[in-house]
């Protein structure tokens, strides 16, 4: 018969073992020599697939626009009008330097140059290099040249933000 204390010495060796093999197999333990000659092929990258062009020019976008949103869609029309009325103190969409526009991400004090991407589903985005739509993006809902809504692929800006409306204000006299 083997004595608890005995019985406590063993189980707190036990868990040692067990815990030092747990973390073995993390990588993080010792690197023992294999046995067998063949190597594990590396894992293959997910690969990226090449950047889409927007349907949307950076050229068309860029200038002054009054900027108002709204979270309700039969707000549109009024919002469309409080935007207008912003023209006094435009958004300025600028172009950038790698022919891109220059905007602010969401919660972002500083802008930076973006970049009008295409998707295959046909629908365009506004945001930084990389994955079409990543959570930096805003999707372009809808665009005719006058008035462009937008909204936060993020769902988080896109509750905080709502529809981006931006109406094209009139050329300075």
């Amino acid at each position: 018969m083997i004595s608890s204390a005995h019985a406590r010495t063993v189980a707190n060796l036990a868990a040692a073992s067990c815990l030092a093999l747990l973390l073995g197999a993390c990588g993080g333990g010792l690197s023992l020599p294999s046995f067998s000659s063949s190597q594990p092929a590396p894992e293959a990258e997910p690969g990226t697939a090449p950047e889409m062009p927007a349907s949307i020019r950076a050229d068309e976008i860029v200038g002054r626009w009054g900027l108002a949103s709204f979270q309700n869609p039969a707000d549109r029309a009024r919002t469309e009008a409080a935007a207008r009325a912003q023209c006094k103190n435009p958004y300025v969409i600028g172009a950038g330097t790698s022919g891109g526009v220059v905007m602010h991400l969401a919660d972002q004090a500083t802008p930076q140059e973006l970049r009008l991407k295409g998707s295959p589903s046909g629908k365009n985005y506004i945001g930084p290099s990389g994955p079409t739509p990543g959570e930096q993006d805003r999707e372009i809902v809808s665009f005719d040249g006058r008035v462009m809504i937008t909204r936060f692929v993020d769902k988080d800006a896109a509750t905080r933000y709502g529809n981006m409306v931006y109406v094209r204000c009139a050329p300075r006299a």
